[in-house]
């Protein structure tokens, strides 16, 4: 909470002498007093909108530094999802024969490690954000929420290049998107905010415990064979399906696949658990992350 007072309503009043008034003084200056939030407010709206380009500029900043002397730049965004979809494509379907719901392999590949490489890159950038700041942290006063959530939008610009890709695949292979890609968008947001929703966590734990960034790459390792980038969800057995709809990624790969490919097999109950999940997640780390905040500065 900032509150702003004057000298004058700052310091208590002196008695007046009877018959005598008061010498003007210097002009008064206004005097800013930064206090501790009461209660639980997870997320402030107005004061992060207040603090809206400072989003916008850690962002930009995040994806200068990351393509700053650099060979090729941001054909890296490209290079990584592309890599990645032509060994998938060698190894699981051609040598292991992978179904692929009736799609080109290389386009059913492409096409989950769209949203999966930003779900990782941007859960990565999100959970060592504090700590990477901790120099902004200790000496300026804004919304630390500010920080993790530039992590997970500079990814966006990554995102966007890569389904310029995709539109060149999609011409390749002369596969059309269907009419439920109006529903992209949706898709899109649920991402970042599975993104959001795991980096908060990460990022807030991070602080205290800095295993946390030696954990993570492991993590994504496991949570990518966990997600149907590989091959089809309709492989897990019905016995697992809630089980395996506990993982948000798992609806969103679906559903971007659904939205853009168009084929029979949709994302079904997978993007509503996948919705579920995701709130409880951002939820419960909005509570977490407001409750170490007042700490952030002294430990980090």
């Amino acid at each position: 909470m900032v509150e702003t007072l004057t000298e004058e309503t700052a310091r208590p009043a002196s008695p007046r002498h009877e018959g005598l008034e008061p010498a003007p003084g210097p002009r008064q200056r206004p005097i800013t007093v930064i206090e501790p939030t009461h209660g639980w407010r997870a997320l402030d709206v107005a004061e992060l909108w207040r603090y809206r380009e400072l989003i916008y500029f850690l962002a930009w900043r995040d994806v200068k530094v990351r393509y700053k002397q650099t060979a090729l730049g941001v054909a890296w965004a490209l290079l990584q999802p592309l890599l990645a979809m032509a060994i998938f494509t060698v190894f699981f379907g051609g040598l292991a024969r992978m179904p692929s719901d009736g799609l080109p392999y290389a386009l059913f590949a492409y096409t989950g490690l769209l949203p999966w490489t930003y779900f990782a890159n941007a859960t990565t950038n999100a959970s060592g954000s504090l700590v990477a700041n901790s120099n902004l942290i200790s000496k300026v006063y804004f919304p630390r929420l500010v920080i993790p959530l530039a992590g997970v939008a500079g990814g966006l610009v990554d995102l966007a290049i890569g389904f310029g890709m995709l539109v060149v695949l999609l011409v390749l292979f002369g596969v059309a998107p269907s009419a439920n890609v109006v529903f992209l968008p949706l898709l899109v947001g649920l991402a970042v905010l599975s993104a959001l929703s795991v980096g908060i966590w990460l990022s807030a734990l991070d602080v205290q415990y800095r295993d946390v960034r030696y954990a993570i790459p492991f993590l994504i390792q496991v949570w990518l064979f966990a997600t149907p980038v590989v091959y089809p969800a309709s492989l897990v057995p019905e016995a697992y399906r809630p089980l395996y709809g506990l993982n948000p990624m798992a609806g969103v790969v679906e559903g971007f696949r659904w939205a853009l490919l168009g084929h029979t097999a949709g994302p079904g109950p997978l993007l509503g658990v996948a919705v579920a999940v995701v709130l409880v997640l951002l939820v419960s780390g909005l509570f977490y992350f407001r409750r170490m905040e007042r700490g952030f500065a002294d430990v980090i």
